[in-house]
């Protein structure tokens, strides 16, 4: 994937990705901006500031107005808010790149946070809030969220509380903004089909009132565990939705790469170890996966499932036993060989389409400070051994850093004396 990168004069860092003869234009605008940025009293205003940037500008007074002029060229849009980046997209053909950037730039420099705009969205966040309560496959990762983080930015939930929501003012949301939403903190990505002599004057045109003050940062995450912790929200389900949970490293340690291939051994697709075990020998659950999730300053190995309400204590017992196994055994060459294949072919897939382009590079700069390109990292991936993975195994599956989260009927005490790696 070829890119090419530029430090505009105001801090914002311009990334551009041509594509020959792809038909559409992305246009994504990132800022080092999340939940793990707030603090107890403004919980969730990243992701309400999220929504507010679509209820008008000077220019575009009413949401109908960016979404008339939008929808007028077929183009899609949306955002999305995370720990640590909060990001606004449009993509549409690439005739219209004007038109793109004209209005994710003037969402993104100018909302008016109208205060009876501010009230109505307070509603539709809190139903969202409800929303997610009711998806017990999602909110599960909210409970793991605040076993492993408690009362600190990255145990809480991203959307905040009620109570928090209820009390912003369109203070709330100056304030918030002016202290991240600047230059330095803001990565514009642009992929697809454009010209690229003009394409670095046309961002710096717009995006040329952006604030240069300095960014305000982020409190470290503390970790402090010593022994196995499960937390469990009672739930009438059918189902009981679990999560096993382990610490691992920030996105900037070396071992990313044999973090990825072993994640991949034991929940990535559907030959993999887990999926093989739970669903098709034990029949126990529909899905399983595991995933390993890189921050800037902490990360965390997940497996996660739905299963049966009678069977999870079997469930937490192989899934444990899969990971000691990892610990004694070295992985075959074969099966090594066969999860590069399937991180090579899968990071490649992802990467079809201008808007997936444009996150990947724009994530890798916000989160790593630069892009290591995807033909880089499966250079590194190719490039772990077997002895790594279960290196990484017996430093990673300790009792002392193992986590349990539930929702569904299960109940603590019958959980807590199997959170054990000991086979």
């Amino acid at each position: 994937m070829k890119f090419n990168k530029t430090t505009l004069k105001n801090g914002v860092r311009l990334i551009t990705i041509p594509m020959i003869d792809n038909p559409s234009i992305a246009v994504l605008v990132m800022v080092e901006a999340g939940s793990k940025y707030e603090n107890k009293k403004n919980n969730g205003i990243s992701h309400f500031l999220e929504h507010m940037v679509f209820k008008g500008t000077p220019k575009r007074p009413k949401m109908s107005d960016i979404s008339r002029e939008l929808d007028g060229i077929g183009a899609h849009y949306n955002a999305f808010t995370g720990q640590e980046v909060t990001g606004y997209w449009v993509k549409a053909d690439a005739r219209h790149l004007d038109t793109a950037l004209d209005v994710v730039s003037d969402m993104y420099l100018n909302p008016l946070f109208d205060e009876k705009e501010i009230e109505k969205e307070k509603g539709v966040i809190i139903e969202e809030m409800r929303m997610y309560r009711d998806l017990p496959q999602r909110h599960v990762h909210d409970v793991l969220s605040e076993l492993m983080h408690g009362d600190q930015p990255a145990g809480w939930n991203i959307i905040g509380t009620e109570e928090n929501i209820r009390s912003f003012s369109r203070d709330s949301f100056v304030s918030y903004r002016n202290d991240h939403y600047v230059g330095s903190a803001t990565i514009v990505t642009v992929a697809g089909s454009f010209d690229e002599k003009d394409i670095i004057d046309r961002v710096e045109k717009a995006f040329i009132k952006i604030s240069t003050v300095e960014k305000k940062g982020k409190l470290p995450v503390k970790e402090s565990q010593k022994s196995p912790a499960v937390k469990t929200e009672y739930k009438e389900t059918d189902q009981t939705h679990l999560v096993i949970a382990v610490r691992t490293f920030s996105i900037h340690d070396p071992r990313i790469p044999a973090m990825q291939v072993l994640s991949t051994i034991l929940g990535g697709g559907m030959s993999s170890r887990l999926f093989t075990k739970m669903r098709d020998e034990l029949g126990i659950c529909y899905y399983i996966r595991a995933s390993n999730d890189p921050f800037t300053d902490h990360g965390d190995l997940t497996i996660s499932a739905g299963v049966d309400n009678g069977r999870v204590e079997i469930a937490v017992k192989e899934i444990l036993a899969a990971c000691a196994q990892l610990k004694t055994k070295l992985v075959g060459q074969a099966e090594l060989k066969k999860a590069k294949d399937y991180i090579a072919g899968t990071t490649l897939l992802e990467l079809e389409t201008s808007e997936a382009r444009a996150e990947f590079a724009g994530g890798e700069e916000i989160l790593k400070g630069k892009i290591e390109s995807p033909e880089e990292h499966i250079s590194k991936v190719n490039a772990v051994t077997a002895a790594d993975i279960q290196r990484l195994a017996q430093e990673i599956f300790v009792d002392s850093g193992l986590n349990l989260a539930l929702v569904g009927r299960a109940k603590t005490e019958k959980l807590s004396p199997l959170l054990s790696f000991t086979e």
